[in-house]
């Protein structure tokens, strides 16, 4: 009787090795990217269109970048029920407070993970050495679309810009200069590889600032979304939504110049894409 469960055990064992693996395929995620101001029911339609939690599954808020998260997920939450969506839910994490292997999983198992405003160095700050990051990207590979607004569109790059001016820290941030070493750029939660995004753009003058991330970068693609806009990135391509532009820059020469304090390039490519139309991007 041993020998026989032995031979059925090995049995059974080679069966389940020779079968077909049950891991679930990869899909393509999508992102929805604000560039703050307000939020147009568009927008939020859109984001219940492509993921249909208003009829099944559920959408989390992180609202981590914020100074005020509780505000951040009432006002997203207000957003989302007043287009008749009532499945999205805020999740907050407080730096030095344990994560819940429950709270990680409940952003796992969502269809859309939503980025609130604020600062994004905070929420990076907060989520160090944790699972959200990872949790984030599974989402987006079981096919899930990943939204942000204002920091949380700054959030979607590997290669985030902070907002801080490294040369002046004391000074008001403006960027009046385009120069060396003066835009801070850390790891953000890296929706995006090879872009980098800034948000409030044309109506807070950040040309200076995206210009000099675009020199010093030019491998990535540099992408200034305004205030009341956003983009839809599907399969790498982006799509304008809302009510004003989107700025794109590149550096295909990769040519930087350093001269007296000042920084040059040549050959600067810049695009000015108006709502409705669409642009290639790499994830």
């Amino acid at each position: 009787m041993k020998i026989s469960i032995f031979y059925y055990s090995i049995l059974v064992l080679s069966l389940l090795s020779s079968a077909p693996s049950c891991k679930p395929e990869k899909k393509e995620g999508k992102l929805f990217i604000i560039g703050g101001g307000s939020v147009t029911s568009a927008m939020i339609d859109k984001m219940i269109l492509e993921t249909k939690i208003d009829k099944e599954g559920y959408g989390v808020i992180l609202p981590m970048s914020s100074e005020e998260p509780d505000s951040a997920i009432l006002d997203f939450r207000t957003l989302f029920s007043g287009r008749g969506c009532n499945n999205m839910f805020g999740i907050n994490f407080r730096k030095g407070e344990p994560f819940a292997a429950s709270r990680i999983d409940s952003i796992r198992n969502a269809r859309l993970i939503f980025m609130s405003g604020g600062d994004q160095s905070r929420f990076m700050d907060i989520i160090k050495g944790t699972e959200v990051k990872a949790a984030i990207h599974e989402v987006y590979e079981k096919g899930g679309l990943i939204g942000g607004y204002s920091a949380g569109a700054a959030l979607m790059s590997r290669k985030m810009i902070t907002g801080n001016e490294l040369k002046y820290p004391d000074n008001p941030v403006i960027f009046n200069n385009i120069e060396p070493d003066n835009v801070e750029i850390i790891e953000g939660v890296g929706m995006l590889d090879k872009v980098i995004i800034d948000q409030h753009f044309i109506k807070r003058k950040r040309l200076n600032r995206l210009i000099t991330a675009s020199i010093e970068n030019p491998e990535q693609l540099c992408v200034g979304i305004d205030e009341s806009t956003a983009i839809f990135v599907d399969r790498g391509a982006a799509t304008v939504y809302g009510l004003n532009q989107v700025i794109v820059l590149k550096n295909p020469a990769s040519d930087i110049k350093v001269e007296n304090g000042l920084l040059g390039a040549k050959n600067l490519g810049l695009d000015i894409f108006l709502p409705g139309e669409s642009f290639r991007i790499a994830e």
